[in-house]
């Protein structure tokens, strides 16, 4: 099929402009409507990419029907429509568009207009290099030269494109081709990179049976930031260009790395059916975030550890970790994990003071309920999370169809047998979770420690004593301490960052103390009653005698005896 549509894409590094040229056949009609996406697939949340729109022309008469979309006048004669806009781009992201004289990267999200009559032909893109010096790297498929095709809209705004002058590795795994795009200077090694990744790619192939995509390319930013987002034949990863070393640094890049890769087969293929078709103009509400990133969560740590980037032992640390911050969270008795889904688009990306008392993490509560659903599975003999994965992998991908959270419950409880109580309460409700009911099968025991000094429900600063959160019913929001207060002085002694829990440490619990601190540059001083410890981390040990059962669990799951004695 010819496409209908041409983007035209040139760049003014120094002005951070994009200029877009959009021609295109004139869909029946006496006008057409077109629209600039609010949002990009994979970040949820409204965006507002229009609002770096300038500069908009068409010889044609237009007017502008709302924030995001233009109307074009359309005679009945008129043979092709071109219309002409620049995009402000200096918002270094995977979700966003950046342009500088070192390079230039987009989200078709963020640059591209849609005309809606026809999202799913082919579109055609032509670059326009602002430097000979520069290449481009994407998964559209190539034409010829800078020019490049997508089978539709869609697939156009899910190949972001990275041009300049940065250096791309090509390595093949599983006889597929894979690139590796890196812009930016760091302390990472491209050898060490290729052969790492190699081994999450093969890795995660291993749990689905193969590869699903023709080509696949990683495009690193090493700069100042982290983030990722995933599409269905590439992503887009933003790392700490000082962060690749040593090992414990770069382990998070490595996990970063399987998150995204995970996301091929978990969200960009295995779909819930609210993202089937996505709506660009708005929100597209999805209830079941908890098992499409809580999920992935749980694979990216998992994953590495089976790729044996580090042992059995470092991934209960990480674990026990996850747990630690799940259970110092108060909003986790608050929101639930569909809750959390559902609301991510007004919640998870706009946190404020309060989050840490209303919200919880579909990410974090999500891994973490996931590791016992693994766990469930695997103490009954039922297979595991990588069954239920492959029982959706064949039911959906095979029909090329999404699934209803009806379905993909249904898909797990046809693995697991019925688990209405563990829906009930750990997905939909928001009860306290069983850990050692799950861990016990396996010779774990989860332990906690408290903290070395008495409870406020404050949570400061890292830089200075400004409080950034009061938990809810503690002694300091009875006492009247709120977020934004700037603590001077705990019984008339200064308070900093680096003394505050030496400074508590000098009083017992049911100690009422003075907390001095200015709120809005007024002095203010505040009597509060110490509470008890509280506990601050969790982790999972091994229990002092393990049963032979027991030792099998564990080696099944982590692919090594467990260190316990007995």
């Amino acid at each position: 099929m010819e496409s209908k549509v041409t983007y035209t894409v040139s760049a003014d590094p120094l002005a951070h402009l994009y200029t877009i040229t959009m021609r295109f056949v004139p869909p029946p009609g006496p006008w057409v409507d077109l629209m600039l996406p609010v949002w990009t697939p994979g970040s949820y949340m409204v965006r507002e990419y229009s609002r770096h729109v300038q500069d908009f022309t068409c010889l044609l008469p237009w007017t502008k029907r709302n924030k995001n979309t233009w109307r074009i006048q359309v005679p009945a004669d008129t043979a092709e429509v071109t219309v002409s806009y620049r995009v402000y781009a200096l918002e270094l992201t995977v979700r966003t568009s950046h342009l500088d004289n070192t390079h230039g990267y987009f989200n078709g999200a963020c640059l591209f207009l849609l005309c809606a009559p026809w999202r799913a032909v082919p579109h055609d893109l032509e670059i326009l290099l602002p430097h000979p010096d520069w290449q481009i790297t994407t998964a559209l498929t190539q034409q010829a030269g800078n020019h490049f095709r997508a089978v539709d809209y869609d697939q156009l705004v899910d190949s972001p494109v990275e041009m300049g002058t940065h250096s791309v590795h090509r390595f093949e795994v599983l006889d597929k081709t894979h690139r590796l795009a890196i812009w930016g200077q760091g302390n990472y090694d491209i050898p060490s990179m290729l052969r790492d990744i190699t081994r999450i790619i093969e890795t995660t192939a291993s749990i689905f049976g193969g590869l699903p995509y023709p080509e696949y390319l990683f495009i690193v930013h090493a700069a100042d930031n982290y983030g990722g987002l995933e599409h269905a034949n590439s992503t887009s990863l933003l790392y700490p260009r000082l962060n690749f070393q040593p090992q414990s640094k770069y382990e998070r890049f490595l996990q970063l790395v399987a998150h995204e890769f995970f996301h091929t087969w978990n969200i960009k293929r295995l779909r819930p059916d609210t993202l089937d078709s996505f709506d660009y103009s708005q929100e597209n509400y999805v209830s079941v975030l908890w098992f499409c990133e809580g999920g992935t969560a749980y694979y990216d740590e998992f994953i590495c550890m089976r790729a044996g980037f580090y042992d059995d032992r470092r991934y209960l640390q990480l674990l026990s970790e996850a747990i630690t911050r799940l259970e110092t969270t108060p909003g986790k008795d608050v929101q639930s994990l569909t809750q959390s889904s559902f609301d991510a688009w007004i919640k998870l990306y706009r946190p404020d003071e309060n989050s840490l008392n209303s919200s919880i993490s579909y990410y974090l509560k999500g891994q973490v309920v996931m590791l016992l659903l693994d766990l469930f599975l695997r103490a009954r003999g039922q297979g595991s999370l990588d069954t239920v994965f492959q029982e959706l992998w064949r039911r959906y991908q095979s029909r090329g169809a999404a699934y209803s959270e009806v379905e993909l419950w249904a898909v797990i409880e046809g693995v697991a047998g019925d688990l209405t109580g563990f829906y009930k309460y750990f997905i939909q409700g928001t009860q306290p979770l069983p850990y050692n009911e799950f861990l016990e099968p396996f010779g774990l025991h989860l332990t906690s420690e408290v903290e070395g000094f008495p409870y406020t429900g404050l949570r400061l600063g890292e830089d200075k004593p400004v409080l950034k959160a009061v938990e809810t019913g503690s002694a300091a929001q009875q006492a009247g301490l709120c977020p934004g207060d700037e603590l001077i002085a705990l019984n008339g002694l200064r308070v900093t960052t680096k003394n505050w829990s030496d400074l508590l440490k000098c009083y017992a619990p049911g100690t009422r103390v003075v907390l001095t601190c200015f709120r809005r540059d007024e002095l203010r001083s505040f009597e509060l009653l110490l509470g008890d410890p509280q506990p601050s981390r969790y982790t999972l040990t091994p229990l002092p005698k393990l049963t032979a059962q027991q030792r099998t669990l564990y080696q099944a799951w982590l692919g090594k005896a467990c260190s316990g004695s007995g």
